[in-house]
Formats: C-alpha cells, structure tokens, sequence
C-alpha cells in the first residue's frame, strides 16, 4: 500500500477541512509549489490535490493549477470541477497521471458510459481515470459534498466495474479532517463485495498505526492529508513506508 500525499486547494491557498465544510477549514502558511516541491525533495513521486473551489463549480484555481502541475514531475492525482469528457482528456493529454471524476459520474446518469466509449480503445485508460465515492453514512454525496444521491453505493460500484472503472477513492466525510482513524468497517464491505477493485483510502488517517491497519486490507493507496501537515505522520515517515511498499511489491 503506498501512501500519496494530498494538498487541497481552496481560493489559491493550501487548505484542510473538516467533515467537507468549507466553514470549517484551516489554512497552511505555504504555497502550492513549495508544498510539491517539499515533498518532492523527500523522495515522493505521487502526489494528490483537490480543486475545493472547482468541486463547487468555480473554477478560479485552475489556470494556475493546470500551470503547477504541468511543469512538476511528480506524479499527480487531480479532482474538482471536472465536469466533462473535454476535461478528462485535456488533463490526460496535459500529463496529468490519474483523474479524479466525482460529481458528474453521480449526478450525470450518461456520463460515466460516455467517459467509457471515449476511452476504450485508449491504452490504460481505466487505471488513470479514479472514481471518487464520498460517503456519509452510506449515502453516497456529491458537489462538494453538499448533496445526496439516491444510488445505493454497492449498486454504484458495480455500475462502474460494468463500465470498465475498477480504481475508486473512497473517502468516509466523517472520518475527513478529524484525525480521528480511518473508515476500516467501510472498506471491508467494498471489498468484500469487489474483491478486484483498486481502493484508496481516504479520511481520518493520525498515524501510522492507522496506516499499518490498512496495510492489513488489500487497499492499493491511502490519502494522507492533515495528518502530514499537523506533524502526526513526518515525510521522512511517508518516504520510508513508500520505499518499502515499492521494495515488496
């Protein structure tokens, strides 16, 4: 299991929130390029980042996002405000290495199956497109996690894998932002009822001992954010574990 760093975006500043409200947020006093470039000089090569903006349909950030990641050579993992097939495939084409699609895949019943026939006969298409499942209490949320869907969540992951989407980030609102342990019994279900999915994890990791008890779990990847940036888990941390996920793989 490798662990990918994450900085969210909200109004062109490095950010956290809790439980997804943008009411309750805290702000880091660095910017975006020293962020990727601070992990980047540890030894990271993937990193994940959040248009929080663009999640909510304003797309401010993204000139200079796009702009960021497209002169970084790390690996990046990019959500928020990704609303068409357009989109998917000027991030594709721009370098970026996995898309994150949210809030159209749910509230958009044909655009999950267009995004497929778009992408079929591209090579890997399936393993750089990431489904995101923001969950509370099981009902699946959307736009900022402001709304619900009526879907039921195993029903949404088995629309997906009959997609041909098996990569899924899953993160527990919850558990988001609070440092307060990561939504194991929930990703227990999702595998036991998909065992070949690829999951990340998302939400709620404090230590290292959280991120020991997903390693227990065939999660592909988990998202560290807070934890990182309140000194609970070093870089020096991350870097060592993704060396030893990389050596045993």
């Amino acid at each position: 299991m490798y662990i990918i760093p994450a900085i969210d975006i909200l109004d062109g500043k490095v950010v956290r929130l809790v439980e997804g409200n943008y009411n309750q947020k805290t702000e880091y006093q660095v910017s975006i390029q020293e962020m990727i470039e601070r992990y980047h000089s540890n030894g990271t090569d993937f990193i994940h980042i959040i248009d929080l903006n663009g999640a909510k349909g304003d797309f401010r950030n993204q000139a200079e996002l796009f702009k960021i990641i497209k002169e970084t050579d790390m690996k990046v993992q990019y959500g928020g405000g990704i609303r068409t097939i357009e989109q998917v495939t000027q991030l594709l084409d721009a370098g970026v290495h996995r898309v994150i699609v949210g809030t159209q895949a749910v509230s958009n019943p044909d655009f999950l199956p267009e995004l497929s026939a778009a992408f079929t006969h591209t090579e890997d298409y399936a393993n750089r497109i990431v489904i995101a499942i923001d969950v509370l209490d099981e009902v699946i949320k959307y736009s900022g996690w402001m709304e619900s869907s009526p879907i039921k969540l195993m029903d949404y992951v088995d629309k997906c894998l009959s997609l041909g989407f098996f990569r899924f980030l899953c993160t527990d609102i919850n558990k988001d932002g609070k440092l307060g342990g990561t939504a194991i019994e929930l990703y227990k279900k999702l595998l036991d009822h998909s065992p070949m999915i690829k999951l990340i994890a998302s939400g709620g990791v404090s230590s290292m001992q959280d991120i020991e008890e997903l390693a227990k779990l065939p999660i592909r990847s988990v998202v560290v954010g807070k934890a990182i940036y309140e000194n609970k888990i070093s870089i020096d941390e991350v870097k060592a574990w993704n060396l030893k996920a990389l050596t045993s793989i």
